[in-house]
């Protein structure tokens, strides 16, 4: 059991956020100064400071690598269980059991999963989109007279092509007839050169 003084000092590095954050991002993976002020957007001075607190309360500590870097890791994980009763409130705290931290590392990991589905699912809608706005594009075509390359050339540009090499690919048309319907399509105005490459123009372009 840890003494009242020890304990308070305890619960006052615990009660910084940022301290709370290289905890946290400690126990991903070791890290040097520069990546835990990068990723956390802390001053490297401030990095320092709240290592050299951590380091002093025995809850990290460092290894240097063959540049003389200094990469910080977890020597003890900590966490802090609050007991609320109507005598007293106890905050006791505790060093991390391997199972324990095995649960941590499940719940990060089933977060994880959770978000990337959320972000396939809206990755399926975006495309069902652009398959919808493609047949729109291909539509219009229609009705404005555009033969089938000049569509095709159109969507192909649409999706990122620059030249007539990556045309080509997306649409297995050949060379001689990409450079044929672009030259149709900046005649009409459809698409214009930017620099190296070549794009859809812009609605509002002079």
């Amino acid at each position: 059991m840890l003494e009242q003084a020890e304990l308070s000092r305890l619960l006052d590095i615990l009660g910084n956020r940022n301290r709370r954050r290289i905890i946290e991002l400690l126990r991903e993976k070791p890290c040097f100064v520069t990546e835990i002020s990068e990723r956390l957007m802390i001053s490297p001075k401030a990095v320092i400071d709240h290592l050299q607190m951590l380091e002093d309360a025995r809850i990290l500590a460092f290894r240097s690598d063959d540049r003389r870097r200094k990469y910080y890791y977890l020597e003890h994980d900590i966490s802090i269980q609050v007991h609320l009763d109507g005598q007293s409130h106890d905050l006791v705290p505790m060093i991390l059991s391997g199972e324990q931290r095995l649960l941590i590392s499940l719940q990060k990991l089933r977060q994880m999963i959770s978000e990337r589905d959320k972000l396939a699912e809206k990755l399926e809608e975006k495309e069902r989109e652009i398959d919808h706005q493609i047949s729109e594009v291909l539509h219009e075509g229609k009705r404005a007279g555009s033969g089938e390359e000049s569509m095709l050339v159109s969507v192909a540009l649409a999706h990122g092509a620059k030249n007539t090499e990556e045309i080509r690919d997306l649409t297995d048309l050949s060379s001689d007839t990409v450079d044929t319907t672009l030259r149709q399509l900046m005649e009409e105005g459809i698409v214009c050169r930017k620099g190296t490459g070549l794009e859809i123009r812009g609605i509002y372009a002079d």
